[in-house]
C-alpha cells in the first residue's frame, strides 16, 4: 500500500511493529554478549576491590568479554549463551515497540515539525518520556531475563534457580508476591530513560547533522554510521545504572528477611558498590555492554529504517 493511501493510524501501527521486530532481531543476535555482560557485572560483587583494579581483575571468573563467552560456552554449552532469550524477546516486543515507536509522536507533541532542524533538547526529552513509558510495562520480563542469565555453572547437587521463563514467573509470584516481579523498577525506569534519551535522539541527531552538512545521503551507510555513534554514547551513559539494575534484580530474596537484603534500593546499591569497588565497579561489564549495545543499535535501526522504506514510510 502506498504511503498516500495509508491512514495515520495504520502507519503508526506499522511503526510500532517495525520497532519491535527490529529490536527483537538485535536482541537475538547479541544475547550471548548480554549473558556475558550480566555475569561480569555480578562477578566479585561487593568484594573489596577499590584501588586494586589489577587484583580485582585477576580474581574474576569471567575475565573479559571474549574469555567470558568462551568460559560460559565451556561450562554450559551454546544454551548457556542463550539463557534468558525468551524474556529478552518478549521484553523487546513490548518495551522497544513502545519506546521507539512513541519517540516520533512525542517529539511532534513537543513541537518538532521539521525533522532536519529539531533542537536536540526536544529529542532528548522525547526519548526520555518514551523510555519511561515503555519500561514500566516490562519490568517482570527484564527481572526474569537477568536472573536466568546470571545463573552460571552449577555445582554437583545444586538445583537451577528456575527451570525456565514460566517457572520463574510462578515461583517469583508465589515466593515474593506481585511486588517481587517488579523488583528493580526504579533502576529499570532510570536506565530506560537514560538509554532511550541517549540512543534514539543521538541516532536521530547524528543522522540529520550528517545530512545537513551533505556528508552522506539517506541510505544504509548513513544508518549504520549514525547507529555506531549512538551505540557508543548509550553504552557510556547507561553502564553505571545497568550494573545497579542487574545487581538489585539478581539479589537473593527467597528465605531472607527483608532487613537483611543485600540492597535496600537503588541508592543503597550505588553506595555499597562505590565503597567496595570504587568507580570501576559501576563500569564492570562496560566492554560487553558496548559490544552488545553497539551491534544491537546498528542492527535495530538498520532494520527499522529498512522496514519503513519497504512500507513507504518516510525515514526517522
Amino acid at each position: 500500500m502506498a504511503k498516500s493511501e495509508r491512514s495515520p493510524f495504520s502507519e503508526g501501527v506499522l511503526r510500532y511493529t517495525f520497532a519491535g521486530l527490529a529490536h527483537m532481531t538485535g536482541s537475538f543476535v547479541t544475547n550471548p554478549v548480554d549473558v556475558t555482560k550480566v555475569r561480569m557485572q555480578i562477578d566479585g560483587e561487593l568484594s573489596q576491590q577499590k584501588g586494586d583494579i589489577r587484583g580485582a581483575y585477576k580474581q574474576r571468573y569471567y575475565r573479559g568479554i571474549l574469555r567470558g563467552m568462551v568460559t560460559i560456552f565451556k561450562d554450559e554449552g551454546i544454551r548457556g549463551l542463550y539463557k534468558g532469550l525468551t524474556p529478552a524477546l518478549i521484553r523487546e516486543a513490548t518495551y522497544s515497540s513502545i519506546r521507539v515507536g512513541s519517540y516520533e509522536p512525542i517529539k511532534r507533541l513537543l513541537g518538532a515539525t521539521d525533522p532536519a532542524h529539531t533542537p536536540f533538547y526536544k529529542k532528548l526529552l522525547a526519548g526520555a518520556l518514551a523510555g519511561a513509558l515503555g519500561s514500566v510495562v516490562v519490568v517482570p520480563t527484564d527481572l526474569i531475563r537477568v536472573r536466568l542469565q546470571a545463573e552460571g555453572k552449577l555445582n554437583p547437587g545444586d538445583q537451577k534457580r528456575y527451570r525456565g521463563f514460566w517457572h520463574a514467573v510462578v515461583d517469583i509470584s508465589k515466593m515474593e508476591g506481585l511486588r517481587g516481579l517488579y523488583r528493580g523498577t526504579s533502576p529499570t525506569v532510570q536506565r530506560a530513560v537514560i538509554v532511550t534519551a541517549t540512543q534514539v535522539p543521538c541516532y536521530d541527531h547524528a543522522k540529520h547533522t550528517i545530512l545537513n552538512y551533505n556528508l552522506m545521503t539517506e541510505g544504509p551507510a548513513l544508518h549504520i554510521v549514525s547507529a555506531m555513534m549512538a551505540g557508543f554514547m548509550v553504552a557510556f551513559t547507561s553502564s553505571p545504572i545497568d550494573v545497579i539494575k542487574t545487581r538489585v534484580m539478581n539479589q537473593q530474596i527467597k528465605g531472607i528477611p527483608k532487613g537483611q537484603y543485600r540492597y535496600k534500593n537503588t541508592f543503597d546499591c550505588l553506595v555499597k558498590t562505590m565503597r567496595s569497588e570504587g568507580l570501576n565497579g559501576l563500569y564492570k561489564g562496560f566492554i560487553p555492554n558496548w559490544m552488545r549495545l553497539g551491534p544491537h543499535t546498528i542492527i535495530s535501526f538498520f532494520l527499522f529504517e529498512f522496514f519503513r522504506k519497504e512500507a513507504g514510510i518516510s525515514p526517522l
